[in-house]
């Protein structure tokens, strides 16, 4: 049995949301928001869980944003995972980046679909030798026989590629999502929360252009 004294109940005593503080379109809240999580000391900033639905149903995960700009959000990936397969049954998925020691969310609601193989191999170059290293060595979500079994898999991608550059793998890749909606939290007493959400007018709205997006305040 869980123990249910670990349950804390967090009464949030801080700021709300006012509707003439928040900025005109989602990219400059957003921008607002993850600036204070940094200025915060939040850790990883840029995670997020990643919900997508294949074949099997509803799944989610946590992931790293690479990039958060006018066309979406950026995460990369094996494409022969089992997300990136959900991904091609449904196209459909959503995101949500929680700053609990500031009791705030965004949650974006969209479509992905895969980026560019040349801004792929540009991130990929950015990562860390051992990082591109795994990202040759892991099946990722296969069944693997042991610990040592994956170890195996990476001395092995060490001996194919000994030096730099370590090229991108053709299974890696990433996925860019496109917002169709996107949604500000702000914790508030008495669970009254502050909730603001902007929806595009048309699809594929510029995440910085006021005029694509409509923004209403939604109840608790």
């Amino acid at each position: 049995m869980v123990n249910r004294d670990a349950f804390e109940r967090v009464n949030y005593e801080v700021p709300g949301l006012a509707d003439d503080e928040v900025a005109n379109a989602p990219l400059e809240q957003f921008g607002r928001w993850l600036d204070e999580a940094v200025a915060a000391g939040v850790k990883e900033p840029n995670a997020m869980s990643l919900a997508t639905c294949g074949p099997a149903g509803p799944v989610v995960r946590v992931v790293l944003a690479k990039v958060v700009d006018d066309s979406g959000v950026v995460f990369y990936t094996n494409l022969e995972s089992d997300k990136a397969a959900d991904i091609r049954h449904d196209p459909r998925v959503a995101l949500c980046f929680a700053w609990l020691p500031l009791h705030r969310q965004v949650r974006i609601t969209g479509a992905a679909a895969e980026v560019p193989r040349s801004e792929v191999d540009d991130y990929f170059a950015t990562r860390p030798r051992g990082a591109r290293i795994g990202a040759w060595a892991s099946p990722q979500s296969r069944p693997l026989d042991s610990r040592e079994d994956l170890l195996r898999r990476v001395a092995d991608a060490e001996d194919r590629h000994p030096g730099d550059p370590v090229p991108t793998p053709p299974h890696w890749g990433g996925f860019r999502v496109t917002a169709g909606s996107v949604e500000f939290w702000q914790g508030q007493p008495s669970r009254l929360h502050d909730r603001l959400r902007f929806d595009a007018i048309t699809p594929g709205a510029l995440l910085s252009d006021p005029a694509g997006w409509h923004r209403v305040r939604l109840a608790p």
